[in-house]
């Protein structure tokens, strides 16, 4: 084993597959000879000296195979806003001392934007002081929504559980033989990746953060809906916004509060609210679902081109590091769709930190409540087969 040494760790949500990057990440390095440390609880726990020897904690190939393969964040995660250095160089200070009593040769952050971000400001400080350490941004999030990259590991993985449960609840709703609306809510704050996957399962509509949800064409839809049908399933991102901005859920749940990136502290409620006010215009039965926190840790319906690809981008994100590659993050590029098939490239990660990708308007249904099918083509490959099932009795 060399003297170098990789620093990983984890930040913000979790997903199904953010530790099959981090395998991937042990796994190159271990193959190149090079030590692995982990922050516990990523920079907010290494601040307080909180790390793991990752060598004797995933000892062999067992142990790295059961890694890939489970959800949520294996070393803790944490939501931790690193300041500007002109504003507090302080931390940077603390922070780099910090790096170089672990030996750090470079430093890998699993994680999505505001990990990003971290990632940049790190790598910016470094440059600035003439440190030899490298940093690179390796993506996770099932929102979706990094910039500069076609995909990013996690979302495949959400998007199945979204699909394949929004089918499932499709055909329980349709037991009875009474009208009814079932809004089934979806993560994604800012962008509507995540709810566009439920379109997977066929629902009636769709409703994205990217166009705002004007309520009364809403009724007149679901209204028109009713007259045809019994069961109507409506797929609808927590992001979802009124014309004048403001979030459906702040009309559920008002003064929830903000976390340290300015981002709504609870966002759930806006299925809840839509189900109310249908119930209460159109007369019929409602339910609101929310699949909350399984979304990014399920791991019994994952899948296996999300962990795949995950494992390969913290593979290559860490040879890339040792090879001397500084400020970037690894991405993803689409070279096809059938037979599926996409590579690796880094990109500045300064283009992606604090920026969003939103769904394509061009993938969006002229009315605004469903997608394309040149979406679809999109999604299918990182979701993979969808089960197979009979169609309901006319």
């Amino acid at each position: 084993m060399s003297e170098k040494c990789v620093l990983v760790g984890q930040s913000g949500g979790p997903t199904a597959a953010i530790n099959a990057s981090l395998a991937g990440v042990i796994a190159a390095a271990r193959s190149l000879g090079v030590r692995v440390t982990g922050m516990r609880y990523g920079i907010q726990g290494f601040l307080a000296g909180r790390t793991v020897n990752l060598d004797e904690a995933v000892p062999d190939s067992r142990s790295l195979a059961l890694l890939k393969q489970t959800p949520a964040s294996w070393l803790g995660s944490c939501r931790f806003k690193l300041p500007k250095a002109a504003d507090d160089e302080s931390v940077y200070q603390d922070l780099f001392r910090r790096f170089d009593e672990a030996g750090a040769d470079c430093v890998l952050y699993i994680g999505g934007n505001d990990s990003m971000d971290t990632i940049a400001k790190l790598g910016d400080y470094g440059q600035a002081i003439g440190s030899k350490i490298r940093f690179i941004g390796i993506p996770k999030t099932i929102d979706n929504d990094l910039v500069g990259t076609d995909h990013t590991p996690g979302f495949g993985s959400a998007a199945r559980l979204v699909a394949t449960s929004t089918a499932e609840l499709a055909l329980d709703a349709d037991v009875y033989d009474l009208k009814s609306v079932t809004f089934v809510e979806i993560m994604g704050r800012d962008a509507g990746w995540l709810a566009a996957s439920s379109a997977l399962a066929n629902p009636d509509l769709v409703l994205l953060p990217e166009v705002p949800l004007v309520e009364d064409v809403l009724m007149e839809r679901l209204a028109k809906l009713l007259a045809e049908k019994n069961t109507v399933m409506v797929g609808v991102s927590e992001g979802v916004r009124t014309p004048e901005g403001k979030l459906y859920c702040e009309l559920a749940a008002p003064g929830a509060g903000v976390d340290e990136f300015g981002h709504l502290a609870t966002l759930s409620g806006t299925g809840r609210y839509l189900a109310s006010v249908t119930k209460e215009r159109l007369g019929c039965k409602t339910r609101a679902v929310e699949f909350s926190t399984l979304q990014r840790c399920a791991g019994q319906v994952v899948s296996r081109t999300d962990l795949d690809e995950a494992y390969m981008i913290g593979g290559t994100s860490t040879r890339a590091a040792l090879d001397g590659e500084t400020v970037k993050m690894c991405a993803l590029e689409r070279v096809a769709d059938d037979p599926y098939e996409v590579h690796t490239k880094l990109i500045d990660v300064l283009s992606v930190a604090n920026q969003v990708r939103h769904v394509p308007m061009e993938w969006i249904s002229e009315d605004g409540m469903g997608l394309t099918e040149e979406f679809l083509r999109y999604v299918r490959p990182l979701v993979g087969e969808m089960p197979e099932q009979l169609p309901p009795l006319p």
